[in-house]
């Protein structure tokens, strides 16, 4: 009976000894990128987002010719002949849309760029060196954020000659000070990390050790304030041009609620002169909005943490 027992166990002990299948590799260490796009709301914002900024590219061979250029009576509504009808003008309201789209997105991703450059070389300076060049620049960066931003948007436009040029000067001008808050209060908890205090000991460059060794570790809050300066971008170009502080000759979302809104299209009826142009700019506001959650979601912890935990409810 003992030699049958003890056989049993041996037995019994090699097959639970025998390697169990290769697990799958855990969600989290895959590429940031991949993490994202699993989220079906960034997946979403990303698919409208490269549908604008594809038609913006292809505006030359889907709508060639002038767009302001009247091609049927005015005011049609729509119709097959035209899609988004026509304005009190003649102008298709589907080439102004497509034409426009090319304006208000590279304006809002130019911006978007710029603010959060001058935004990131100010909060990492005055993170890092602190003292007297904090206490300077956090001053200059209250004093913008307490500025109510349309006035001064308003009062910028109005003094320097129209023009997409100045649309982005005085974007950036107005729109800087939010990032640069949010980056250097990042790069304050990064400043006192043993690693930031080893690269100082070695000798590295200050912009060596803010570009290689505090940057890399911002990456989401840099993405989140770059998204949230192109919503920026995008939408105060289309409130400054439809106030009439932008160059009205040329085709922009804006300019189009602009002449919509000179030529009482809301009291004449005709919606479809301003409603794509407004469609448009919610759309892509919409878009970026979800593309930014998703990576603050997947790159903060906590947030991270409480949708595996439902995940596993699930």
């Amino acid at each position: 009976m003992s030699v049958q027992n003890s056989g049993s166990s041996m037995l019994t002990t090699a097959a639970t000894s025998q390697p169990a299948a290769p697990a799958k590799a855990p969600r989290y260490r895959d590429h940031l990128a991949l993490r994202i796009l699993r989220d079906k709301r960034a997946l979403t914002g990303v698919i409208i987002l490269v549908i604008f900024v594809v038609v913006a590219l292809a505006a030359p061979l889907l709508e060639p010719g002038d767009p302001r250029a009247s091609v049927a009576t005015g005011s049609e509504s729509p119709s097959f002949a035209h899609l988004l009808g026509t304005t009190t003008k003649g102008e298709d309201v589907l080439a102004l849309l497509i034409w426009g789209a090319r304006s208000s997105l590279g304006i809002g991703f130019t911006v978007g760029a710029l603010a959060t450059l001058v935004g990131l070389l100010i909060g990492l300076t005055s993170a890092y060196f602190g003292r007297v060049i904090d206490d300077i620049l956090s001053v200059v960066t209250n004093i913008f954020l307490l500025i109510p931003g349309l006035p001064l948007l308003i009062i910028l436009a109005a003094f320097l000659p129209p023009g997409p040029g100045t649309i982005v000067i005085v974007l950036v001008i107005t729109g800087w000070a939010g990032s640069a808050r949010v980056v250097r209060a990042q790069a304050l908890s990064l400043r006192g990390k043993d690693y930031i205090d080893a690269a100082v000991v070695t000798g590295e460059r200050p912009l060596t050790i803010m570009i290689r060794e505090m940057l890399p570790n911002m990456a989401s809050i840099v993405m989140s304030t770059f998204l949230a300066c192109v919503i920026f971008g995008i939408g105060a170009q289309a409130g400054l041009e439809f106030l009439g502080l932008g160059d009205v000759s040329a085709v922009s979302w804006g300019t189009n609620l602009f002449w919509a809104s000179n030529e009482g299209s809301l009291i004449r009826g005709t919606w479809w002169t301003f409603v794509p142009s407004g469609a448009a700019i919610a759309l892509i506001a919409f878009s970026l909005a979800l593309i930014n959650y998703a990576v603050d979601e997947v790159t903060n912890p906590r947030l991270a943490g409480r949708t595996k935990w439902k995940d596993r409810r699930r």
